[in-house]
């Protein structure tokens, strides 16, 4: 993975001033090394620069970027940030159309079809990507997100020119450019946060490219283009039928997500998730008298403080031992402390440039931190909840019947710590209705649904576009902080496709949440781990990093320098500190409960005091 950066102005020549330019994207660059630390490099044109920095997967030699090819007397160039899982198909399909090669890397074979096909090529890509193509023969550049929106790429319009990047802060560190939060970006922190609106930077001003969509930025102006999306169509096939495509499409997208130049290794809680994706790992390891490397995360002393609740009926170790022996695989067991997890809060925010999932998104980060200390790639069993229907709030009545987010559907306990008139300028739930009933309305229906159907195709799309993106963006920040690039094979467009339209009966038949994906894995894993009830990321239960957090709240209160108590209410917060927080009822998903409110207002803080934000 890699962090890419750039701009475009079809009404200025950047080549009058190459010395200043080039440092500007040197500058995008450098604040973004932490995804690319192997190597760097800048393209400028009359019209266009480009930025890379790389972090070395595959061709570990001829891969440097921004790449250029020339083709009828035109140079082409490319900054690309992703993985390619149809790299040699594509290859070959080229080398027929007359094209040769100069590396063995995927960006020469996109920055090829690219220059070949125009943009309508993205279609034809299985891979995770953010993508800047300098279209030499039309002058524009062209900006690609893959379909899921695994890779990020976010952008602003200042006057005639874009400006883009990975992460927020490749934006952010050119000059002029200033961090600004108005009504809706507030809105986003307090109402909708730790999620964000597809498409939304939280800052005023920037935007992020829409998963599925390509910008083009030509020299009459910028359009957005859908090249991906998601058809409601009858699912005909049987559910023995339906079971072995499932299968086929799952190990066939962790096995083409396994190419890398470099050892690759699993994460591993036990759930039937990440057990499938390490037992298909292990199986084609072995096949080459490889041993697969395994991770597994957990809190110091869990065992002595965990609490079962309806979210987090069990603890993982054991299924992690249990799987750790049936695939025989080289396994770190990695722990994180209190003092940790509370001193990568600050992290985590300078990894997003915004607060995020709080203490849920630290860990993991720490976590990641580690891992990369013994391997570069990770594969993940992130989505499959998303996608095939794992979340309580698929099943619970009274989120079926909500009329908001099922996985926020009280908005009392974000209400609680603001001070009154704040709540009257944010007017939170108008704000989250809207944004709610904005993303419903784009659910694609099919005609012969019954209403009980439709619902479940609403609630499938608005995990899809909503809490799948907010996981897969702390996966992303968490691991490419430290410079490990974490792959998410339950992500392939063609699973989401496929799985979809299958009937909500087969997804659950007899009951069994996620019962599709458990057939499908049936003779890979130990029935007890295809069939293990679901429990979520884990958190810590330790009273005393509660306490922690409280101290450090208690610093803020007292501080009058603290940005984020011109929005919270001094007496409901000394409440709110003085009472036991109740670890069964979350805020936000399944884990963000009152020590996760504590550390999203400390990330808040630090955030607005870090990267000086004023507000508009």
């Amino acid at each position: 993975m890699c962090g890419i950066a750039g701009f475009y102005n079809p009404h200025r020549n950047y080549l009058e001033e190459k010395a200043r330019y080039r440092d500007i994207l040197k500058d995008m660059a450098a604040v973004q090394r932490h995804r690319g630390p192997d190597d760097s490099g800048v393209y400028l044109s009359r019209h266009t620069g480009l930025s890379h920095a790389r972090l070395s997967i595959i061709d570990l030699v001829s891969g440097h970027q921004p790449m250029e090819k020339e083709a009828g007397g035109r140079i082409y160039s490319i900054a690309y940030n992703g993985e390619l899982y149809n790299t040699e198909e594509l290859r070959t399909e080229l080398r027929a159309q007359g094209h040769s090669f100069a590396t063995t890397s995927d960006t020469e074979v996109i920055l090829t079809g690219c220059i070949e096909y125009g943009p309508d090529f993205v279609k034809r890509l299985n891979g995770i990507f953010a993508i800047a193509f300098y279209d030499a023969l039309h002058d524009r550049v062209i900006l690609f997100r893959d379909r899921a929106g695994v890779k990020p790429l976010f952008y602003t319009v200042r006057g005639d020119e874009i400006l883009f990047a990975s992460e927020l802060k490749g934006i952010l560190s050119v000059p002029g450019i200033r961090p600004e939060l108005d009504r809706k970006g507030l809105n986003e922190v307090f109402s909708i946060g730790p999620a964000r609106t597809y498409g939304c930077g939280v800052f005023a001003g920037m935007e992020e490219v829409l998963p599925g969509h390509f910008l083009i930025c030509s020299p009459e102006g910028v359009s957005s283009h859908c090249y991906w999306k998601l058809v409601s169509l009858p699912h005909e096939d049987s559910y023995e039928k339906t079971i072995e495509k499932t299968a086929f499409l799952v190990q066939d997208s962790i096995k083409r997500q396994m190419v890398s130049d470099v050892p690759i290794c699993t994460f591993l809680s036990g759930g039937v998730d990440s057990s499938l994706v390490s037992a298909v790992c292990a199986a084609e390891l072995k096949k080459q008298g490889k041993k697969l490397t395994t991770f597994s995360f957990d809190f110091v002393n869990n065992d002595k403080y965990f609490k079962a609740n309806s979210f987090q009926p069990s603890q993982d170790r054991p299924f992690v031992d249990r799987m750790v022996e049936f695939l025989d695989s080289d396994h770190h067991y990695l722990e994180c402390g209190n003092t940790d997890q509370a001193d990568r809060l600050c992290d985590s925010v300078l990894a997003h440039d915004l607060p995020a999932m709080g203490d849920i998104d630290s860990s993991m980060l720490h976590f990641c931190s580690l891992v990369k200390e013994h391997n570069k790639v990770a594969l993940t069993g992130e989505c499959a909840d998303e996608i095939f229907g794992g979340y309580p709030w698929f099943h619970k009545e009274e989120c079926f019947r909500a009329h908001t987010f099922p996985w926020t559907m009280n908005l009392e306990a974000r209400k609680i710590l603001l001070k009154d008139d704040f709540l009257d300028y944010l007017q939170m739930d108008e704000y989250v209705k809207e944004t709610y009933e904005r993303s419903v309305a784009e659910t694609p229906t099919l005609s012969e649904d019954s209403p009980t159907e439709a619902r479940r195709r609403e609630i499938s799309y608005l995990n899809l576009r909503w809490f799948m993106q907010t996981l897969l963006n702390r996966m992303d920040r968490a691991s490419m902080y430290s410079s490990l690039e974490a792959r998410v094979p339950f992500a392939d467009h063609r699973i989401m496709e496929y799985v979809w339209n299958v009937p909500w009966d087969m997804k659950t038949r007899d009951g069994l949440v996620k019962n599709l994906l458990r057939q499908s894995g049936k003779g890979l894993l130990p029935d007890d781990i295809l069939f293990r009830r679901k429990s979520p990321y884990p958190k810590t239960y330790d009273t005393n990093y509660e306490k922690l957090l409280t101290s450090r709240v208690l610093e803020i209160m007292n501080d009058s320098s603290s940005p984020v108590m011109q929005f919270l209410d001094r007496k409901k917060l000394e409440t709110f500190l003085k009472n036991p927080s109740d670890y069964g009822k979350p805020w936000y998903g399944q884990l963000m409960a009152g020590p996760q409110m504590l550390a999203y207002i400390l990330q808040i803080d630090y955030w607005m005091k870090t990267y000086k934000i004023s507000l508009v």
